[in-house]
Protein backbone atom coordinates (compact mmCIF):
# COMPACT_ATOMS: atom_id res chain seq x y z
CA UNK A 1 0.00 0.00 0.00
CA UNK A 2 1.23 3.43 -0.81
CA UNK A 3 0.98 5.64 1.87
CA UNK A 4 2.98 9.08 2.49
CA UNK A 5 6.13 7.79 4.61
CA UNK A 6 9.14 6.52 3.63
CA UNK A 7 9.32 2.63 4.41
CA UNK A 8 12.69 1.62 4.77
CA UNK A 9 16.19 3.14 4.86
CA UNK A 10 17.74 2.08 1.37
CA UNK A 11 14.93 3.14 -0.51
CA UNK A 12 15.54 5.60 -3.42
CA UNK A 13 14.11 9.21 -3.39
CA UNK A 14 12.66 10.96 -6.08
CA UNK A 15 11.39 13.60 -7.45
CA UNK A 16 8.17 13.73 -9.77
CA UNK A 17 8.03 16.78 -11.62
CA UNK A 18 9.98 19.62 -12.79
CA UNK A 19 11.78 21.94 -10.06
CA UNK A 20 11.24 26.02 -10.25
CA UNK A 21 13.84 28.43 -9.60
CA UNK A 22 10.62 30.31 -8.15
CA UNK A 23 9.70 31.01 -4.06
CA UNK A 24 7.22 33.49 -4.85
CA UNK A 25 4.73 33.32 -1.94
CA UNK A 26 6.58 30.48 -0.07
CA UNK A 27 6.85 29.86 3.78
CA UNK A 28 10.45 30.95 3.56
CA UNK A 29 9.93 34.19 1.58
CA UNK A 30 7.24 35.35 3.75
CA UNK A 31 8.20 33.90 7.62
CA UNK A 32 12.20 34.44 7.41
CA UNK A 33 12.68 37.06 4.40
CA UNK A 34 9.33 39.23 5.94
CA UNK A 35 8.28 39.59 2.48
CA UNK A 36 4.62 39.81 3.37
CA UNK A 37 3.23 40.07 -0.62
CA UNK A 38 4.77 38.49 -3.66
CA UNK A 39 2.78 36.78 -6.59
CA UNK A 40 1.54 32.93 -6.61
CA UNK A 41 4.34 30.17 -6.69
CA UNK A 42 4.61 28.62 -10.39
CA UNK A 43 1.77 26.44 -11.47
CA UNK A 44 0.37 24.87 -14.60
CA UNK A 45 -3.06 23.06 -15.00
CA UNK A 46 -2.01 20.69 -17.76
CA UNK A 47 1.47 20.37 -15.99
CA UNK A 48 -0.64 19.76 -12.43
CA UNK A 49 -2.67 16.94 -14.28
CA UNK A 50 0.02 14.99 -16.08
CA UNK A 51 2.12 14.70 -12.77
CA UNK A 52 -1.16 13.62 -11.03
CA UNK A 53 -2.13 11.19 -13.17
CA UNK A 54 1.44 9.80 -13.74
CA UNK A 55 1.65 9.13 -9.61
CA UNK A 56 -1.63 7.55 -9.83
CA UNK A 57 -0.75 5.15 -12.68
CA UNK A 58 2.66 4.28 -10.89
CA UNK A 59 0.80 3.60 -7.64
CA UNK A 60 -1.47 1.48 -9.57
CA UNK A 61 1.26 -0.06 -11.05
CA UNK A 62 2.98 -0.76 -7.59
CA UNK A 63 5.96 1.71 -8.76
CA UNK A 64 6.42 4.00 -5.66
CA UNK A 65 6.05 2.97 -1.77
CA UNK A 66 5.45 6.29 -0.78
CA UNK A 67 3.74 9.47 -2.71
CA UNK A 68 3.86 13.28 -0.65
CA UNK A 69 3.09 16.54 -2.82
CA UNK A 70 5.33 18.82 -2.45
CA UNK A 71 3.26 22.26 -1.17
CA UNK A 72 3.98 24.17 2.08
CA UNK A 73 7.28 25.27 3.25
CA UNK A 74 8.60 23.47 -0.22
CA UNK A 75 10.68 20.36 -0.73
CA UNK A 76 12.68 20.09 2.42
CA UNK A 77 9.44 20.22 4.33
CA UNK A 78 8.25 17.28 2.46
CA UNK A 79 11.33 14.84 2.56
CA UNK A 80 11.03 15.97 6.41
CA UNK A 81 7.26 14.93 6.98
CA UNK A 82 7.85 11.49 4.56
CA UNK A 83 10.04 10.64 7.74
CA UNK A 84 7.98 11.31 10.58
CA UNK A 85 6.05 8.48 10.91
CA UNK A 86 8.83 5.66 10.92
CA UNK A 87 11.43 7.84 12.21
CA UNK A 88 13.61 7.12 9.27
CA UNK A 89 15.62 10.14 7.80
CA UNK A 90 17.46 10.67 4.05
CA UNK A 91 20.59 11.77 2.42
CA UNK A 92 19.62 14.11 -0.59
CA UNK A 93 21.84 16.23 -3.06
CA UNK A 94 20.75 18.52 -5.11
CA UNK A 95 22.31 18.55 -8.68
CA UNK A 96 20.76 21.91 -10.09
CA UNK A 97 21.77 25.51 -11.15
CA UNK A 98 18.76 26.74 -9.50
CA UNK A 99 18.70 29.21 -6.23
CA UNK A 100 19.42 26.70 -3.12
CA UNK A 101 16.26 28.55 -1.55
CA UNK A 102 14.62 28.47 -4.41
CA UNK A 103 15.33 24.43 -4.68
CA UNK A 104 14.65 23.32 -1.20
CA UNK A 105 11.66 26.09 -0.05
CA UNK A 106 10.12 27.14 -3.42
CA UNK A 107 6.37 25.89 -3.35
CA UNK A 108 5.24 25.69 -6.67
CA UNK A 109 3.30 23.14 -7.77
CA UNK A 110 3.17 19.93 -9.41
CA UNK A 111 5.73 17.96 -8.14
CA UNK A 112 5.72 14.73 -6.00
CA UNK A 113 8.38 13.14 -3.61
CA UNK A 114 8.52 9.20 -4.08
CA UNK A 115 10.19 6.48 -2.67
CA UNK A 116 10.72 3.16 -3.57
CA UNK A 117 13.20 0.32 -3.94
CA UNK A 118 16.13 0.27 -6.92
CA UNK A 119 14.15 -1.71 -9.33
CA UNK A 120 10.92 -0.02 -8.66
CA UNK A 121 12.78 3.43 -9.50
CA UNK A 122 14.53 2.19 -12.59
CA UNK A 123 11.00 1.22 -14.16
CA UNK A 124 9.57 4.53 -12.77
CA UNK A 125 12.14 6.36 -14.78
CA UNK A 126 11.88 4.66 -17.97
CA UNK A 127 8.12 5.11 -17.76
CA UNK A 128 8.75 9.16 -16.53
CA UNK A 129 10.81 8.78 -19.79
CA UNK A 130 7.91 7.78 -22.30
CA UNK A 131 5.96 9.43 -20.52
CA UNK A 132 7.78 13.27 -20.80
CA UNK A 133 7.28 13.33 -16.93
CA UNK A 134 10.57 14.95 -15.12
CA UNK A 135 11.92 12.49 -12.46
CA UNK A 136 15.17 13.02 -10.29
CA UNK A 137 16.74 11.12 -7.85
CA UNK A 138 17.37 12.97 -4.57
CA UNK A 139 18.94 9.96 -2.84
CA UNK A 140 17.97 7.46 -0.25
CA UNK A 141 15.79 6.81 2.62
CA UNK A 142 18.04 6.63 6.02
CA UNK A 143 18.07 4.92 9.56
CA UNK A 144 17.20 8.59 11.20
CA UNK A 145 20.39 10.92 10.15
CA UNK A 146 19.88 13.86 7.92
CA UNK A 147 22.28 14.98 5.16
CA UNK A 148 21.94 17.91 2.50
CA UNK A 149 23.64 18.01 0.03
CA UNK A 150 26.98 16.38 2.25
CA UNK A 151 25.80 18.70 5.59
CA UNK A 152 24.85 16.76 8.86
CA UNK A 153 21.45 18.55 9.18
CA UNK A 154 21.23 15.72 12.52
CA UNK A 155 18.38 13.39 13.02
CA UNK A 156 14.67 13.12 12.23
CA UNK A 157 13.91 12.48 16.17
CA UNK A 158 14.88 16.09 16.33
CA UNK A 159 13.26 17.46 13.43
CA UNK A 160 10.29 15.59 14.46
CA UNK A 161 10.31 17.51 17.99
CA UNK A 162 10.46 20.52 16.66
CA UNK A 163 8.05 20.04 14.06
CA UNK A 164 5.47 18.70 16.79
CA UNK A 165 6.39 21.53 19.04
CA UNK A 166 6.24 24.50 16.94
CA UNK A 167 2.35 25.53 17.84
CA UNK A 168 3.00 24.70 21.46
CA UNK A 169 6.35 26.92 21.51
CA UNK A 170 4.42 29.93 19.43
CA UNK A 171 1.49 30.14 22.50
CA UNK A 172 4.12 29.49 25.13
CA UNK A 173 5.90 32.77 24.16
Amino acid sequence: QTTLDYKEAGNEILLVGQQQNDIASSEYLHKLKGVEFSPAPHFDLDEEFAIQKFIASAIKEKLVSSAHDTAEGGLIVSLLEKGFNRNLGFDVKADTDLRTDAYWLGEAQSRVVVSCTKQQAEALKKKAAASNIPVTVLGTVTTGAIKVNGEDWGTIDSWKNKYDTAIEKIINK
